[in-house]
């Protein structure tokens, strides 16, 4: 079969070790045509997966939850890394008087549907009131087409003055910095708070097609592993695959931020990592946040995680 994996920011560290199962011929070697289709927002891109129009979904763990009530009808297969990994970039002029997150006051933030979810929520725990201190959360301008990658797109925006901030990730907050128009506010990654559990990279499928294509859908799942093991041990390998997706300047950058995230690069789901997921999944009222790790996550393909 032609195997179609949905990715709705490309130009990312996030999601690469789906795109260097496909770019790096692991999926081939394994029999199966794959192809990388851009689809943003995760969350329409979740309603692609329902659709039948994606055979699998890389993307935030719990954007399958905005088409797929309760988990019915789809599970996570991989992890394709661990932790929250978003982050905060602000103007240089918001992070001279904003010491840390709790201090924000009076900026609009661009955050993409489903993602934007994450950083109210981190707000919320650093005891900020996003109506009494004037934060907004919006939508990126220029950034409703089906086909962007947001986080080049939300720096864009950033050094165009059209946001104080935005909420995307790594290669975005690489691009505004270098740019001097943006600085990390916030690294939620590699910070000590709750929010660092929220949610995590992942590949979903849904049920239909775990059920009439488990063999193609193991050998994803085992493309990826290996994609995360060659990455981990040589980032380097990413340039190539920058070159052939990305513009110039992000392709030179994808291998330094693909050595700063391979320390998160593990395709395994554990219980405690589903039970944040669901607490988190309540707590933004897309789930009752009751579902169990079997429910979630099919434990089927454990053994292809190694």
């Amino acid at each position: 079969m032609q195997l179609v994996i949905g990715i709705p920011d490309l130009i990312s560290p996030s999601y690469f070790p789906a795109i260097a199962a496909v770019e790096l011929g692991l999926l081939a070697d394994r029999g199966i045509d794959a192809e990388l289709r851009l689809s943003f927002p995760v969350t329409q891109a979740a309603g692609l997966l329902r659709d039948g129009k994606l055979d699998l979904l890389a993307g935030a763990a719990h954007a399958p939850l905005y088409a797929f009530p309760e988990w019915q009808g789809a599970k996570l297969i991989a992890a394709l890394s661990h932790n929250m990994y978003w982050l905060l970039v602000v103007s240089p002029e918001v992070a001279a008087r904003t010491p840390n997150l709790g201090a924000l006051r009076d900026v609009r933030i661009a955050a993409a549907p489903g993602p934007d979810a994450g950083i109210v929520e981190a707000l919320v725990d650093a005891g900020v009131d996003l109506a009494a201190t004037g934060v907004e959360i919006v939508p990126v301008p220029g950034g409703n087409a089906g086909d962007i990658s947001f986080g080049v797109t939300a720096a864009r925006a950033l050094e165009q003055g059209n946001v104080d901030g935005f909420w995307a990730n790594g290669m975005g907050a690489e691009v505004a910095v270098r740019a001097g128009t943006g600085k990390v506010l916030f690294d939620v990654r590699r910070a000590a708070v709750p929010a660092i559990s929220f949610t995590f990279p992942a590949l979903a499928a849904t049920d239909a097609m775990i059920a009439e294509h488990e063999d193609v859908t193991r050998a994803a799942v085992e493309a990826v592993s290996e994609a995360q093991k060659i990455l981990r041990a040589d980032a380097g390998r990413a340039t190539a695959i920058g070159r052939k997706l990305f513009p110039a300047m992000e392709a030179e950058l994808i291998s330094t931020l693909v050595e700063r995230d391979a320390p998160f690069y593990s395709s395994t789901i554990d219980a405690p990592t589903v039970t944040a997921l669901e607490g988190f999944s309540r707590r933004i009222g897309i789930s009752s946040g009751n579902a169990g790790y079997d429910d979630v996550v099919a434990a089927r393909f454990s053994a292809a995680w190694s």
